[in-house]
């Protein structure tokens, strides 16, 4: 099955797409299914759009030791200096309230830019990693072995007969330790 005209002595119909080889596609040798892709064409899943947890927002805990500051954390009273019980309450409500809405200021006037300079920042630093970082690195290895198989047979050529020698030279030295009361 190639694709072409069907022969007209044949009753043969197409049971799978026409311009699909038995062994699959040509861009996919190996990729049976790749008459079911052509044909009903799937919707791929944008990574960029994904669903986004609001219950869970740090779902890998990346700040969960660092951010974690209750009044309690910051502000205590040792046994024998207490102050009101109403200033206590309020101070205990002024500070959680003021952290809680200040947070939500900040990150509404701030968020976005610095979301958009962190997106930025990876974006280089990811460039950078893939298209200088790695090539230099493997450029590095690749001039670096030849400079190691130079040192390698200097190495095999002078040392090793050197220590070898030694080792025949001291190998009849035997040390022995007595200890005297």
């Amino acid at each position: 099955m190639t694709g072409g005209v069907q022969d007209e002595g044949t009753d043969e119909e197409f049971l799978k797409s026409p311009f699909i080889r038995d062994e699959g596609n040509i861009y996919k040798p190996n990729n049976k299914n790749m008459d079911n892709d052509s044909v009903n064409e799937k919707t791929l899943e944008d990574v960029h759009t994904k669903e986004i947890d609001l219950v869970n927002r740090d779902p890998k805990h990346l700040n969960e030791d660092v951010v974690k500051v209750d009044f309690e954390d910051v502000i205590a009273e040792p046994p024998g200096t207490y102050s009101f019980d109403g200033v206590w309450k309020a101070s205990f409500t002024t500070f959680t309230v003021t952290k809680y809405w200040f947070y939500r200021l900040l990150t509404a006037l701030v968020g976005i830019p610095l979301a958009l300079v962190w997106g930025i920042f990876f974006a280089i630093l990811s460039f950078l990693h893939i298209w200088a970082v790695v090539p230099c690195i493997k450029s590095y290895l690749i001039e670096i072995h030849c400079l190691s198989r130079v040192y390698s047979i200097c190495i095999h050529t002078f040392c090793d007969p050197f220590f070898e020698a030694m080792g025949k030279c001291f190998s009849n030295i035997h040390v022995r330790a007595v200890k005297e009361v």
